[in-house]
């Protein structure tokens, strides 16, 4: 199984990423070991995750979730796929992101 999943970090962004081992990955956030974005950013929060059946549909989902806006991935983590929808056929999504 693979996931793909959103940290809130310190400074109030978001980061998403994937991986195959969840809990693990996020340890190594939260420690400071995973170099790159996170690792100045610390605490971190695991904010939101969702299974995926291969690495593929994770890196998919991953990818397209990094393209958002703010506005957008926090629908997606309240759940709200109305909003999501909305906001994916507005002109100020395609500004905002």
């Amino acid at each position: 199984m693979f996931w793909v999943y959103m940290l809130r970090c310190s400074d109030g962004s978001y980061y998403t990423g994937h991986t195959d081992y969840l809990e693990a990955r996020i340890g190594l956030h939260q420690s400071g070991e995973c170099d790159g974005y996170t690792q100045s950013r610390l605490p971190v929060e695991l904010i939101w995750s969702q299974e995926c059946c291969t690495r593929e549909e994770a890196l998919a989902a991953e990818m397209q979730i990094k393209g958002w806006s703010r506005k957008k991935k926090e629908a997606l983590m309240r759940g709200d796929w109305a909003e999501v929808s909305r906001l994916a056929h507005s002109k100020s999504e395609f500004r905002s992101s």
